[in-house]
């Protein structure tokens, strides 16, 4: 049996600020095939080209990654403002039918930042466009100059629900990790579990209650030094070893 095949979703960018192109970190993709043990198809968001039905026959599961724009408040009943920012409205119509429709057949997830804010709209939920403006809040958003390894540090711990699914993952009730974020979520949808929170109440780590696979979404970034950094090994260790059950789940029910 081959390795299974996770689908990174993409988005849109600009090369030399004229040249459309559909694009992911090389993070993520070294994430998926070096730690999850799966080969990484990059899935542009482009709702024309990549039909639902299609992508989750090709797939055994999906990465569903950060990104600069956000996903549009219309999706979540909102009107739009400054403070919401950019918006790639193709990408929304990817990913909201996609991680709905994969929850309910329990082919696995992994959200990690914007995703993490996917899975709470796709689930009915709603977010807020700037969390460092709400009373007693910390800053959470990237540090606007550094090396990358200074904006990817670890900047705040996350307390873990006790026996919630990433209690027994990292086997800790609570995780240091690096934050680089300006929304995130306002109120959980009603299949949303919060898992773990930010000193200053940030959600953090959510599951989808009563879902048949995996289904898990962190809001920092565990992508960065993956293979290395004790929190984000075991989450894509995880990842990978509910593709490879679902891979077996598919191959017995085709025989």
């Amino acid at each position: 049996m081959h390795k299974p095949v996770v689908g990174i979703i993409a988005n849109h960018v600009l090369i030399n600020d004229q040249y459309p192109a559909q694009a992911t970190g090389r993070m993520n993709i070294d994430a998926i095939a070096e730690v999850a043990g799966a080969v990484p198809l990059i899935i542009p968001s482009l709702p024309n080209a990549v039909p639902l039905a299609d992508l989750m026959k090709i797939c055994d599961g999906f990465l569903f990654t950060g990104g600069r724009p956000n996903v549009h408040p219309e999706e979540y009943g909102h009107q739009p403002t400054a403070a919401h920012g950019e918006f790639d409205r193709d990408r929304d119509r990817i990913v909201l039918p996609l991680i709905r429709a994969c929850v309910d057949i329990g082919q696995p997830v992994l959200g990690l930042c914007r995703g993490f804010q996917e899975f709470n709209v796709a689930m009915g939920g709603t977010l807020h466009p700037e969390i460092r403006d709400l009373p007693g809040r910390m800053n959470h958003r990237m540090p606007p100059d550094g090396t990358l390894e200074e904006k990817f540090e670890h900047r705040h711990v996350v307390h873990l629900k006790a026996g919630s699914p990433f209690t027994r993952l990292f086997g800790a009730d609570e995780v240091l990790v690096n934050s680089l974020h300006g929304q995130g979520i306002e109120e959980a949808g009603p299949r949303v579990s919060i898992d773990g929170h930010a000193p200053d109440g940030t959600p953090e780590a959510i599951t989808i209650d009563g879902a048949p696979g995996f289904a898990m979404a962190v809001q920092w970034h565990p992508e960065y030094k993956a293979a290395t950094d004790p929190v984000s090994r075991p989450l894509f260790e995880a990842f990978g070893a509910a593709l490879i059950s679902w891979r077996t789940r598919i191959a017995v029910a085709a025989e």
